[in-house]
C-alpha cells in the first residue's frame, strides 16, 4: 500500500522533477561552457613567463579550489549585489558561481594537458617562425585539448552533481523539485531516491 502511494505521488509530480532535471542540465551546460573559456585562459596564464599574470592566475585557482562552491554561490548572490548596487537573478548567480568554480578546475586540467605536450612541438613551431602565442594557439593547444578530453568529461559529470547546491537559491532545479515534493507530501524516500537516480 505504501509503495503504491509513493508511486502515485511520483507519477503525479513527475513533470516537476523533469522540469527540474532540465534546469539542472541548463546550469551544467552553461557553467561548463563558460568554465572551459575561463579555464583555458587561466591555464595558459599559469604557464606565462610574466610573474604577475602567473601569480594572479595562481591566486584565482587556489582561492576557488580552496573554498566550497556553496560559499562562492552565497558570495555571488548575496555579497556581489551590495558591491554593484542591484540584485542578481538566482539563475545568473548560480551559473556565474558554478562557471567561476568550474573555471578553476578546468584551468588545472588545461595546464596539465599543455605540459603533457612534448616541448619539441613548441620548439619546432618557433623554429618555423611562429611567435610564442601562435605556437601555443596553433600547435600546442590543439594537442592539449585531445589530452584533456577525459578529464573535461569528468568535470561535466561533477558539475551535474554539484549543481544540486543551487537549490539553496530557490532555483527550481532537480534537487529543489525533490525537496518541494517531499515537503508537500510528507514522503521523502521516493522523491529523493528518484532524484538520485536521475543524477546517476
Amino acid at each position: 500500500m505504501a509503495l503504491e502511494l509513493n508511486l502515485s505521488i511520483i507519477t503525479e509530480n513527475l513533470p516537476l522533477l523533469l522540469k527540474g532535471a532540465g534546469i539542472t542540465l541548463e546550469i551544467t551546460a552553461l557553467s561548463v561552457g563558460l568554465g572551459l573559456l575561463i579555464g583555458m585562459f587561466v591555464g595558459v596564464a599559469k604557464l606565462s613567463d610574466n610573474r604577475l599574470i602567473r601569480g594572479l592566475a595562481s591566486v584565482y585557482v587556489d582561492c576557488i579550489r580552496g573554498t566550497p562552491l556553496l560559499v562562492q554561490i552565497f558570495l555571488v548572490y548575496f555579497a556581489l549585489p551590495q558591491i554593484i548596487g542591484h540584485r542578481i537573478d538566482p539563475f545568473v548567480a548560480a551559473v556565474g558561481a558554478c562557471s567561476i568554480n568550474s573555471g578553476a578546475y578546468v584551468a588545472e586540467i588545461f595546464r596539465a594537458g599543455i605540459l603533457a605536450v612534448d616541448k619539441g612541438q613548441a620548439e619546432a613551431a618557433r623554429s618555423l617562425g611562429l611567435s610564442k602565442w601562435q605556437s601555443m594557439r596553433l600547435v600546442v593547444l590543439p594537442q592539449a585539448v585531445k589530452n584533456v578530453l577525459p578529464a573535461l568529461a569528468n568535470e561535466m559529470v561533477t558539475m551535474v552533481k554539484e549543481s544540486s547546491i543551487c537549490s539553496v537559491l530557490g532555483m527550481a532545479e532537480l534537487m529543489f523539485a525533490a525537496k518541494t515534493i517531499a515537503g508537500s507530501t510528507g514522503i521523502s524516500l521516493a522523491p529523493y531516491t528518484l532524484a538520485a537516480l536521475v543524477y546517476f
